[in-house]
């Protein structure tokens, strides 16, 4: 091969017909594995997250330069695609894998599908006029109010929370959150999330802030 023909298959990003990459060291360079995901949709290095990138969003405190969309975390559907950072994706498969799970057990053949409240919008904390830009505007956060079985039975926050059938389950979940995610809240927290538990990946020089 020329010093010309292998530039050229040296500058591409695939290998040409007739060429190969070649390492420095003169061996054949490794070709990605034919089932990688690509860089538009897949697990992004996350086992069971299926999401697909989209483009960069908002602009000022609500940018988000790189959100992917998210339809499920380890084998569990979201009620809507949501969007979120990766690191809040990593973060949300841990816990269900952690938390939601274990807390579930063999309930009704299993935890299926988890309702989704909120997740990126560019708003302020709880809605309210002058407080601070919530982490959901940053794609950082996702509120979660209910948790569906492979039957068909549903436990919600806001009916569980207090209930003697449901309590110690979402007890467990929300506990579980704490360390995965920087701040958790629940229905305990304060009036505004009496019905979902609100998951978010800021973070605190203190450590993570659970209520």
């Amino acid at each position: 091969m020329t010093p010309l023909i292998r530039a050229i298959c040296l500058a591409s990003a695939f290998a040409l017909s007739g060429c190969s990459i070649v390492a420095q060291d003169g061996r054949p360079a490794p070709r990605p594995a034919p089932d990688a995901p690509s860089p538009r949709g897949g697990s992004f290095g996350v086992p069971g997250l299926v999401a697909v990138s989209r483009d960069a969003m908002g602009s000022g405190g609500c940018y988000v330069a790189a959100p992917i969309e998210v339809t499920e975390v380890a084998g569990i559907r979201l009620s809507r695609p949501s969007l979120m950072t990766l690191e809040t994706a990593k973060a949300l498969t841990t816990w269900v894998e952690e938390g939601a799970k274990p807390a579930i057990g063999e309930r009704g053949g299993g935890l299926a599908e988890m309702r989704v409240a909120a997740h990126y919008a560019c708003r302020n904390r709880n809605h309210q006029a002058g407080a601070r830009l919530s982490e959901h505007s940053k794609a950082k956060a996702i509120d979660l109010s209910e948790f569906t079985m492979r039957d068909g039975s549903v436990i919600t926050v806001e009916d569980g929370w207090r209930s003697e059938a449901d309590g110690k389950i979402l007890r467990y979940m929300h506990a579980a959150a704490c360390g995965p995610f920087g701040t958790v809240l629940g229905p305990d927290s304060d009036r505004f999330h009496y019905n979902h538990f609100h998951f978010d990946t800021a973070s605190y020089r203190s450590g993570p802030y659970c209520r």
